[in-house]
């Protein structure tokens, strides 16, 4: 049985990760790759805002280059931006006492 204390950990914890999810969405991470010829900007929960393409980085020929700058930067982005939210959101539970873990 809980007792009021924990519902009241529970209660701040709820408000704390919706502040805190609220924070990410606000907060944006720019990436770049290729010395940046591809730029990205995501939030802090995984929304892509943009992806800019320097018209340098577009060979006609070498379309795998582009391709590859491309992913080398969204996956910067993902994992910058999944970094990010794991260490705003662990900070939220890190006070609250649970029975049995």
């Amino acid at each position: 049985m809980m007792n009021k204390n924990m519902m009241r950990q529970i209660k701040d914890m709820q408000a704390k990760l919706a502040k805190t999810q609220e924070e990410l969405a606000d907060t944006n991470l720019e990436v770049s790759a290729g010395g940046g010829a591809v730029k990205i900007v995501i939030t802090g929960n995984q929304k892509f805002l943009s992806i800019k393409i320097s018209p340098e980085a577009v060979d006609p020929n070498d379309l795998s280059l582009l391709e590859d700058l491309v992913l080398a930067a969204v996956s910067e982005a993902m994992e910058k931006s999944q970094q990010l939210a794991q260490e705003r959101l662990g900070g939220v539970t890190a006070g609250l006492k649970l029975p049995g873990m």
